[in-house]
């Protein structure tokens, strides 16, 4: 596999590149010739090709894919950039830092959140020329690797070269980047045994908006102050500027596991995996299925499934096998044939079915949040109950997709079918009725797919003053607040969308 990637489209754009639009009526700031000048003498690439304006302007948030049956994206860069190492980054930056120029980073753009979307038009800076894995430390179990490295070919070489693994396997491996990872503080799907990325993420190299390379973490465990790495893992773009990544690695496992059982209720599966992680098991999967996502995946009627995978050395994993399976029989699981679980493995990947459901004019999402395991039931049935009460919702349903100690994240998908002049209102109140449950009942605003766009009007209620103290943090770190503005909630220098 080549080492070098591109971003995967969402939909094909139904408009010639010089037509498309804009959807969203935020301010938009131009690029001036002298400010393309500027940035061409950074040394990065640099073009206004329509074509590439469009492509880079998007990521895989499922609202703006409907736009893109219009003709038109969320928002349109004025100019694309692409560096080709940290230097450039930051000579970028600096650039349009004192021209007060917004930039958005970007790399695999799978974001689904509008993250990514360069709200004020500005510069696009993309990070897909800047790939390849820099060093691999096998005594230390380590690597450092470049931002706009794809998540398939870093794993497979990471595998076939070194026979380590980072144990990192998003839905959209092959769809996203190693910066996206850390920007986004996303989560795979075999987080329960790896942890989520903040936990995997060792140093980093950031570059800030005044064009300073600053270097975090290294030492393990290291006591020297708070620690800056968790400032930038997260912080969508707003902060600085990820250039490079220092990553925990793990031997290749040697041994793996399955098992499948049903269970006869929601609640049901979520104490059979509150008990297996308060025993100290810590299976790579551990997904739990209502009975509308059970029956149509795995055709098990009005039962809910679980699913069961776990890798590494044999007597550890025969150990906790063993905990899931005492577990599951103490509350009356039946057991199911593991072959579902190749059967998940097999597709857990695919997302080829949004496109297809979207140019059929349904509005199909997914809205995943974290919660203790005290609230996990109660925001299940109000999350669900808040999306079925919806007119046009056809249904709303959940499962359990990464369980710890203290809590798990429940991933929602709902879908309707409004008229199409409603799709975009049908959305927005969707969202609302679903979110504002979850919060209500305890929850967290998001799990792994962040915050982007599309969740900034819940962040007030989710963070209350804290929301204020992220602020002050962007105007110190950028006080021009050129970098992603619109995002996170955060205040914004050339006024938020008139969205939603």
């Amino acid at each position: 596999m080549s080492i070098s990637g591109t971003p995967t489209p969402p939909i094909a754009i139904e408009a010639d590149p010089s037509s498309v639009t804009s959807h969203l009526s935020a301010s938009r700031v131009e690029i001036s010739e002298a400010n393309l000048e500027e940035l061409i003498a950074t040394g990065a690439a640099v073009t206004t090709s329509d074509g590439e304006l469009v492509e880079a302007s998007r990521d895989w948030w499922p609202l703006a894919m409907i736009w893109a049956l219009d003709g038109e994206v969320a928002a349109l860069a004025s100019v694309v950039v692409r560096p080709s190492d940290a230097h450039q980054v930051a000579a970028v930056l600096k650039v349009c830092n004192d021209a007060r120029l917004p930039v958005t980073p970007a790399a695999g753009r799978s974001g689904v959140c509008g993250a990514s979307v360069p709200l004020h038009g500005g510069v696009l800076l993309d990070l897909t020329s800047m790939t390849g894995i820099v060093e691999v430390d096998t005594e230390s179990l380590t690597v450092r690797v470049l931002p706009g490295t794809f998540g398939t070919w870093f794993e497979e070489t990471l595998q076939s070269d070194h026979n380590v693994t980072v144990g990192h396997w998003p839905q959209s491996m092959a769809l996203s980047t190693v910066g996206g990872w850390v920007a986004c503080r996303g989560a795979g799907q075999y987080s329960t045994r790896y942890g989520k990325i903040e936990d995997m993420v060792v140093a980093l190299e950031v570059a800030l908006a005044d064009g300073r390379i600053i270097r975090t973490g290294d030492a393990p465990r290291s006591a020297i102050g708070p620690e800056l790495n968790r400032i930038f893992v997260g912080s969508e773009g707003t902060l600085g500027v990820i250039t490079e990544a220092t990553l925990r690695l793990h031997p290749l496992p040697t041994y793996q596991r399955r098992s499948a059982y049903s269970l006869a209720t929601f609640a049901d599966g979520l104490e059979v995996c509150r008990r297996i992680l308060h025993r100290g098991a810590t299976p790579a999967v551990l997904r739990h299925y209502d009975e509308i996502e059970g029956d149509r995946s795995y055709k098990t009627g009005d039962r809910q499934v679980l699913l069961v995978m776990d890798e590494g050395d044999p007597a550890l994993i025969d150990a906790v096998m063993g905990i899931v399976d005492e577990e599951c029989m103490s509350i009356g699981a039946e057991r199911l044939d593991e072959a579902l679980v190749e059967q998940w493995m097999g597709h857990r990947n695919d997302v080829s079915a949004l496109e297809s459901l979207i140019r059929r004019g349904f509005v199909v999402d997914t809205m995943e949040i974290s919660a203790p395991w005290s609230k996990c039931a109660e925001i299940y049935s109000a999350a669900t109950k808040a999306l079925r009460s919806l007119e046009h919702t056809m249904v709303a349903s959940a499962h359990q997709s990464h369980a710890y100690s203290d809590g798990a994240c429940l991933y929602f998908t709902f879908a309707g079918n409004p008229p199409a002049d409603e799709r975009e209102s049908y959305y927005i109140s969707a969202w609302d009725a679903g979110q504002r449950a979850v919060l209500e009942a305890g929850g967290a605003l998001s799990h792994h797919h962040g915050v982007g766009l599309n969740r900034s009007r819940f962040m007030q209620d989710e963070l209350g003053e804290g929301l204020s103290v992220l602020g002050d943090l962007k105007s110190a770190l950028d006080p021009n607040g050129v970098l992603n503005p619109g995002k996170l909630g955060l205040p914004d220098p050339w006024g938020g969308p008139e969205w939603p």
